[in-house]
C-alpha cells in the first residue's frame, strides 16, 4: 500500500545553452518568435547537463523526498537512458515494481535548448511512454491513498485508472496533457476529482471563459473539487467551491524552467494530503517550484520535507 501512485512520462533530458543562438521575430511560428542556427554550421554549446524527467517521475521523486511512500507507474525502452531513469528513481526510493519496458522504442528524450534571458526550446521524443496501454496495468495493483497523473500518452489508460480511483475513493490529482482534455470524454468523467491543476490556457479550452474567475468556477463546477490554475511569472487562481485564493512566484528569476509545473503540482498535493488547507498547498507549490528551478533539471532543486521556506503570500476571498 502506497500514499501516492504517479503516472505520466519517464524521460532522459539533455540541457544546452549554446554559445550562439538567434531569437528572431517570425508570425509563422505560433510564438511569433523562432530560435535559430546558421545551417551547415557547428553550433558551439557552452555549457551541457544530464538529467531524467518526465512528469510521472520528476512528481514522484518530490513526493518521496517530502516523506511519501510513492511508486511511480510508467513505460520506458531497454536502452542506456532507461537505465538512467531507473537509477533516479531508485536513489530517491521510489518504487519501480510497476515500470514495464519495450524494446519497440527507446525511453523519451527531451533536448532542452536554453536561450539567455529567453524562453526554453524543447525538441521532444516521444518513445516508450506513448506504448504504455492498459495491458501494462493490473488494475488491481492500484493500492494507494491518491494517484497523480501527470500529462499521459493513452487516454484510455488515462480513463481505465481514473474510473477505478474514482469508484475506490482513491484521492486523485489530475495535471492533464492536452490529448487528455480536448478528448469528448474529458469532462464528463472528471466529476469528483479532488485536485485539478491547469494552466491558463487549458482552463480555456474546457470553459471558453476569458475572465479568469468565472474559468476557475466552471472548471470548478465540473469537478467539485479544488482547482488551480497557473499563469507563469502572473501566478495563479484556485477556488475549492467555497473560497478564491491568489497568489505569485517569490521572483520570477530562474535558472532553469524545466519541472517548474511538475515540482509546482506535486508541492502543492505534498501539503494539500496533511493539511487540507489550499493555502498551504500553494504556499509549498510555489516554494517547491522556486526551489528547483534554482537548479539544472527537473529533480535537484526539490525540497526536503522540513526544509524551510517564507515569503509565499496568498490572498484569500470570496
Amino acid at each position: 500500500m502506497f500514499n501516492i501512485i504517479t503516472f505520466g512520462s519517464a524521460t532522459r533530458d539533455i540541457l544546452l545553452e549554446p554559445e550562439e543562438l538567434s531569437v528572431l521575430e517570425n508570425k509563422e511560428f505560433s510564438s511569433g518568435r523562432a530560435v535559430c542556427f546558421p545551417l551547415g554550421a557547428k553550433v558551439e554549446v557552452k555549457d551541457i547537463n544530464f538529467s531524467s524527467g518526465g512528469g510521472g517521475t520528476n512528481t514522484a521523486v518530490t513526493f518521496a523526498k517530502q516523506g511519501f511512500s510513492v511508486a511511480y507507474c510508467g513505460k520506458i525502452g531497454e536502452d542506456y537512458s532507461a537505465k538512467v531513469v531507473l537509477d533516479d528513481l531508485n536513489y530517491y526510493d521510489v518504487d519501480i515494481s510497476m515500470i514495464t519496458t519495450t524494446p519497440e522504442r527507446a525511453t523519451n528524450h527531451s533536448v532542452i535548448i536554453n536561450a539567455k534571458d529567453e524562453d526554453r526550446t524543447i525538441l521532444a521524443y516521444r518513445g516508450a511512454s506513448d506504448l504504455h496501454s492498459e495491458k501494462d496495468v493490473d488494475i488491481n495493483n492500484i493500492k494507494s491513498d491518491w494517484v497523480y497523473f501527470a500529462p499521459m500518452s493513452s487516454v484510455s489508460l488515462f480513463y481505465k485508472v481514473l474510473k477505478y480511483a474514482l469508484k475506490e475513493e482513491i484521492g486523485v490529482a489530475l495535471n492533464p496533457g492536452m490529448s487528455q482534455i480536448n478528448n469528448e470524454h474529458f469532462i464528463e468523467n472528471i466529476k469528483g476529482v479532488d485536485v485539478l491543476l491547469l494552466n491558463r490556457e487549458e482552463a480555456f479550452t474546457l470553459t471558453k471563459e476569458s475572465d479568469e474567475i468565472d474559468s476557475v468556477k466552471k472548471v470548478q463546477s465540473m469537478t467539485g473539487g479544488v482547482v488551480v490554475v497557473t499563469k507563469g511569472r502572473e501566478g495563479l487562481t484556485a477556488f475549492d467551491g467555497k473560497y478564491f485564493y491568489k497568489s505569485k512566484p517569490i521572483f520570477p528569476f530562474a535558472v532553469d524552467r524545466t519541472g517548474a509545473g511538475d515540482s509546482f503540482g506535486s508541492g502543492f498535493l505534498s501539503s494539500y494530503i496533511r493539511t487540507e488547507s489550499v493555502k498551504e498547498g500553494i504556499v509549498m507549490g510555489i516554494a517547491n517550484s522556486t526551489s528547483c528551478l534554482q537548479k539544472i533539471g527537473a529533480k535537484r532543486g526539490l525540497l526536503n520535507k522540513g526544509d524551510n521556506f517564507d515569503n509565499v503570500y496568498v490572498e484569500k476571498f470570496n
